[in-house]
């Protein structure tokens, strides 16, 4: 079992904490990862893009002139593509882009995140991050005094203070860990995870 220190929020090693094999230490392919960071993104996307076709558009079906004769285009009524305001021929339609890939996979990509952080010696875990107040500044240095300065921290429960503190910096996310994903795990340079925290996502994962 890989084991790595627990800091406080001064950065002193205070302990140290045992890592699950089977999550933070799994081999990474990163067909596996392109996958599901590709479902996310996909999952966010609107799909309102659209436009009224002929039948969509509101207007009389009457016939605007004779079919032959005229020298003119036999149109139709109002609603023609031919005519400013009708209907469009080959425009987009509302549609749904979300997909979701077997949630073997899904559970598979997340232990293949962490153990990636892991190895890569971007994985960092607190004893606990407490602010006494809602305080952008004080967030601020305390990530000053860890030297992080894009991360992805994740704790155990709801934490008011720490969460409205932290929603004005810049490549700085607070995330629960029943929220934790693929693609913010990997967008973060560092993952900051709270000690009780840990023990959760192991649950989660081994379940």
């Amino acid at each position: 079992m890989p084991v790595i220190d627990v800091q406080n929020i001064t950065g002193k090693q205070i302990s140290q904490v045992e890592l699950a094999d089977d999550v933070f230490n799994v081999p990474v392919k990163s067909s596996v990862l392109h996958e599901v960071v590709t479902m996310q993104l996909a999952n966010r996307r609107s799909g309102t893009a659209a436009v009224k076709h002929r039948s969509d558009v509101r207007g009389s079906g009457k016939k605007l002139f004779r079919q032959k004769g005229t020298g003119r285009a036999r149109r139709g009524n109002i609603k023609s593509p031919l005519l400013r305001g009708g209907g469009v021929v080959f425009g987009p339609d509302q549609r749904d882009y979300s997909y979701k890939p077997p949630k073997k996979v899904r559970k598979l990509a997340l232990k293949m995140a962490l153990s990636s952080k892991l190895r890569e010696n971007e994985l960092m875990v607190l004893d606990q991050f407490k602010l006494d107040e809602i305080k952008t500044k004080k967030f601020v240095d305390v990530l000053k005094v860890l030297k992080l300065d894009n991360a992805l921290i994740v704790t155990d429960k709801h934490n008011d203070h720490l969460e409205l503190s932290s929603r004005n910096v810049p490549d700085v996310k607070v995330l629960r860990n029943e929220g934790l994903n693929v693609y913010d795990i990997l967008k973060h340079r560092m993952l900051v995870l709270l000690e009780p925290a840990v023990k959760n996502i192991e649950g989660r994962l081994l379940t």
